[in-house]
Formats: structure tokens, C-alpha cells, sequence
């Protein structure tokens, strides 16, 4: 049998933006319907199943493509710090339980320093359910993709 230890992982990438911190946090937090309208090709849409928009124990039921693939996950809302401009996601239905035990998705947003614009930091933290399973690479590129198009919406609402 594998060891616990090779079926858990942890993928993070950073994603530089022009937008402010603020304002992408918010589009994950107050508007993550919207995220839609930004992001067309990957994200068909967004809906609250159960809550309040941007509150913690609140579900969220995401429909997107990846790797032409229609999908679906349904999250629950881990955490929310306005303060750190961050928000944590926990899968507990869809797609990606096919594949996972675990998948838990952390989005921290931070000022540039010295400079406009920002960081966008996603973290991954996952468990497969055996060897077979491929890291989330996709995934990461995904949200880097995701991001760039929501920055350009952003910039384009100002």
C-alpha cells in the first residue's frame, strides 16, 4: 500500500495583476457571480446554493471548462479576512472529489510593493485518492489564466 504522505500535496503560484488587492478579493467574496461576465471561456457560472455571498459556512456551486471538459464543484466558504484580502474554499462535492479526497483552495490578494498593481497567491492543499491521480498542475494554470482575464474586467470597470 502507498504511503499517506505521497497521495498529499500542496500546489501554490502567484499571478502579478494591475488591479488593486481590494477589488479582486471583492470580486471572490461580494460578486463571485461575476466572475462569469470576466472570465466567459472558463467559468459558465456561479450560484449560491446555500448562505450569503462571501460568508463563511456559506456554499458555492461553481460551473466552468477545464481542459475543455465541463465541470462542476460545490464549495464551502472556509474563511473570509477582509484585512489580508483572502478567502479559502473547500470542496465538498463535484468534479474534483472524483479525484480527491481533500481540496481545499486559498486565494490571498496583497499590494504590490512599492508600486499599483498587486499579487494574486493561490494556494492548493489536496489529498488524491491513489497514485494514479495527476497533481493539480491544470489547475494552477487554470486559476493563473482565471486571473489575468479578471484583472483585465477590472481594469476595464474602472
Amino acid at each position: 500500500m502507498a504511503e499517506a504522505s505521497s497521495l498529499v500535496g500542496k500546489l501554490e503560484t502567484e499571478v502579478e495583476i494591475k488591479a488593486s488587492a481590494g477589488k479582486f478579493h471583492h470580486m471572490f467574496v461580494e460578486r463571485p457571480h461575476h466572475v462569469s461576465k470576466a472570465t466567459p471561456g472558463k467559468i459558465q457560472g456561479c450560484d449560491l446554493h446555500e448562505g450569503d455571498w462571501g460568508k463563511v459556512g456559506s456554499i458555492v456551486i461553481w460551473n466552468y471548462v477545464i481542459d475543455g471538459k465541463v465541470s462542476v464543484v460545490k464549495d464551502r466558504i472556509e474563511a473570509v479576512e477582509p484585512e489580508k484580502n483572502l478567502i479559502t474554499f473547500k470542496v465538498i462535492e463535484g468534479d474534483l472529489m472524483k479525484e480527491y479526497k481533500s481540496f481545499v483552495i486559498t486565494i490571498q490578494v496583497t499590494p504590490k510593493h512599492g508600486g499599483s498593481g498587486s499579487v494574486v497567491h493561490w494556494h492548493f492543499e489536496y489529498e488524491k485518492i491513489n497514485e494514479e491521480v495527476d497533481h493539480p498542475e491544470n489547475l494552477l494554470q487554470f486559476a493563473v489564466e482565471m486571473s489575468k482575464e479578471i484583472d483585465e474586467h477590472l481594469l476595464t470597470e474602472e
